[in-house]
């Protein structure tokens, strides 16, 4: 099995990174010892921004603008711009040319986990700080101490499976909103050995825009780069074309209370995550990754274009335009009446998963997506023999990126 340090000798040892640096100055091994110079920049740069607190907030603002914080991958590395194109270029092209590997960038917190503090443990989650591995069903639960507080930590499903398999097509990062001491320890959970990560933990220390998530801090060609979140807001627009979205994974009580869902949460049911059809999530995911990474390397897929130039955002366009192509599909009291049909989030979401969308019935129509069964268009959809669906439907086949069976969709009547 080959390991990260192989596949990516540029960025997996800071001291390659050094030389590799070095020689794009057009200096030698001789000019610096261990990023020296960085090292006495950084020195510099403490002593002048602790003199006030003015000073470092203005400092740590230059500095997210400039977007040249890569201290997740050595302590105090900045690099210019002309270096940052090169890494990705050089780092990209290895992937792609010499491992057929492309990046996948993953969020933490309800794509690959679920984190509760101690404290906030409901009476029926107690069980869980005292119970083993071996004692029930649920896997890799586990108590994390970080600065000032515990948590506990539950693995989605599939979970070490999904990252190994993952990695043999990949080049895998993590990048989380939360703390960077957070990253850390779930980045030692998820990757004990660091064969997998690399040291490639992103935090929201380093990100150069405030409250969100960008590309601009990972040395990869964007093109070249898939992200698994379970939201594509938290990400700058120019890179939500990249972004998988995943269901939120909600495992523990206070998960579902801090996104307003009354239903009993998986800690408390003593069972845990699935597919309708029995399977984990992220083998799906897994299936899906394994599919896009196929359709970017097969030459008869993409002719006459050389491989550094693909573009994976095409790939995934061209995947979720297959999902519900063929359908054409009428929505019945599923919009707000102030709310105009195709501005809505629903209609553009099956337009996206190749659908097409109308206001009125016809006999090309093959579905009607309702919330209520009694709605003239619902009858009449029964009536000409055409699916009638909740639009639910239609939210688990873009989660799912596949076409569900409509009789696991039913459109009831509503009280």
């Amino acid at each position: 099995m080959m390991s990260v340090a192989t596949v990516s000798p540029i960025l997996h040892n800071i001291d390659n990174l050094v030389g590799f640096l070095k020689r794009g100055r057009g200096q030698q091994d001789s000019d610096y010892s261990h990023l020296e110079l960085i090292e006495r920049r950084k020195r510099r740069n403490i002593i002048e921004t602790t003199t006030n607190e003015e000073a470092r907030f203005a400092d740590e603002e230059k500095s997210r603008s400039s977007g040249v914080r890569f201290g997740y991958l050595h302590k105090g590395l900045g690099l210019n711009h002309d270096e940052i194109d090169r890494l990705r270029n050089d780092n990209t092209n290895i992937l792609l040319l010499h491992h057929k590997k492309l990046h996948l960038v993953l969020d933490l917190d309800h794509a690959l986990l679920n984190s509760t503090f101690l404290d906030n443990m409901s009476p029926d989650e107690q069980y869980l700080k005292t119970q083993t591995q071996s004692d029930h069903s649920l896997q890799h639960v586990h108590i994390v101490n970080t600065p000032g507080t515990q948590l506990m930590t539950k693995f989605r499903p599939y979970i070490m499976t999904f990252l190994m398999q993952a990695s043999q097509m990949f080049e895998l990062s993590i990048y989380t909103m939360g703390s960077r001491d957070y990253a850390l320890e779930m980045a030692k959970l998820l990757d004990p050995r660091n064969q997998i990560f690399g040291g490639r933990v992103i935090s929201r220390s380093e990100s150069t825009k405030e409250d969100r998530k960008g590309l601009d801090v990972l040395l990869a060609r964007d093109s070249a780069v898939l992200i698994l979140d379970d939201t594509k807001d938290v990400w700058t627009v120019d890179n939500q074309d990249n972004v998988i979205i995943m269901p939120r994974y909600h495992f523990f009580r206070s998960s579902c209370q801090q996104f307003g869902l009354s239903s009993k949460p998986y800690s408390e049911l003593k069972t845990d995550e699935c597919d309708r059809y029995g399977g984990a999530y992220l083998a799906n995911v897994l299936q899906l990754l394994r599919h896009v990474h196929s359709i970017f390397f097969n030459e008869v897929e993409i002719q006459g274009w050389d491989l550094i130039d693909r573009d994976v955002r095409l790939v995934l366009k061209i995947l979720q335009k297959e999902v519900l192509k063929g359908c054409k599909i009428v929505f019945s009291h599923v919009f707000p009446s102030n709310v105009q049909a195709d501005t809505h989030p629903l209609w553009k979401m099956a337009e996206q998963l190749g659908a097409i969308c109308s206001t009125q019935v016809d006999p090309t129509v093959t579905h009607v997506v309702a919330a209520d069964a009694r709605t003239q268009k619902s009858r009449w959809a029964v009536e000409e023999g055409k699916f009638l669906v909740n639009p639910q439907w239609i939210h688990t086949a873009n989660f799912m990126w596949q076409k569900q069976p409509e009789d696991s969709f039913p459109c009831h009547y509503q009280h």
